[in-house]
Parts: structure tokens; C-alpha cells; sequence
């Protein structure tokens, strides 16, 4: 089993910056992909940023790539999605999730990850 628990919403002005971060239980982190999705109201969960297990490669959606960075500490089991010059159609909510199956590569699709935290507020005022 996989605990994620995510961290560092809240509100922030257009043009603004948060940094997420979420905390992942169990001894085998650097074994998964992770990833960041968000949904905001009305609308499908959609892919936000991916990193693979090593941290080595990383995947963003058209729509944030240049604003937003995703990393990883395997030594402290966290995954961090900073971003930067932010819009109001960045409000969201965002949730970190994994990938135990596809350490490598590149999936965009929610049910393609097994364990999701419970999410985490972004309100980007105009």
C-alpha cells in the first residue's frame, strides 16, 4: 500500500506561485512514477506532470509546460510540483498520484495510477 499526502495549496493572485508537495508512505518511493493531475469543478481530472522513478525524466500537459516544474527527493519520498506565473485557469484541485506499474515512460491517463492522494486546493484569483 501507498500513502499520498498532499501539501502547499491555497490562494494566490494571477501571476503568483505556490509549491506543492506531497509525502509518500513505504520504502519502495523510487520504484514508481509519479505524477500531478488536477480537476477543477465540472470537469474531467487531467494530467498536469509526470516524473519517472529516477527523477531522470519528466512530462508536462501543453498547458503548464514553462510554468511548471515537477521534481522528486527519493530520500525523503516527496514529489514537488512548483509553479510559477500562475492563471485563474490553474484553479484547481491538484492531487499527486503514483504509478507502481510504468516507472519509465510516459501515461497521461488517471486510471493508469493506482494510489492518489486526497488533493489539495489551488484558487488563482484574477
Amino acid at each position: 500500500q501507498v500513502q499520498l499526502v498532499e501539501s502547499g495549496g491555497g490562494l494566490v493572485q494571477a501571476g503568483g506561485s505556490l509549491r506543492l508537495s506531497c509525502a509518500a508512505s513505504g520504502r519502495t518511493f523510487s520504484t514508481y512514477a509519479m505524477g500531478w493531475f488536477r480537476q477543477a469543478p465540472g470537469k474531467e481530472r487531467e494530467f498536469v506532470a509526470r516524473i519517472t522513478s529516477s527523477g531522470v525524466s519528466v512530462y508536462y500537459s501543453e498547458s503548464v509546460k514553462g510554468r511548471f516544474t515537477i521534481s522528486r527527493d527519493n530520500a525523503k519520498n516527496t514529489v514537488d510540483l512548483q509553479m510559477n506565473s500562475l492563471k485563474p485557469e490553474d484553479t484547481a484541485v491538484y492531487y499527486c498520484a503514483a504509478d507502481r506499474t510504468r516507472p519509465y515512460g510516459i501515461t497521461v491517463v488517471p486510471r493508469d495510477y493506482g494510489y492518489w492522494g486526497q488533493g489539495t486546493q489551488v484558487t488563482v484569483s484574477s
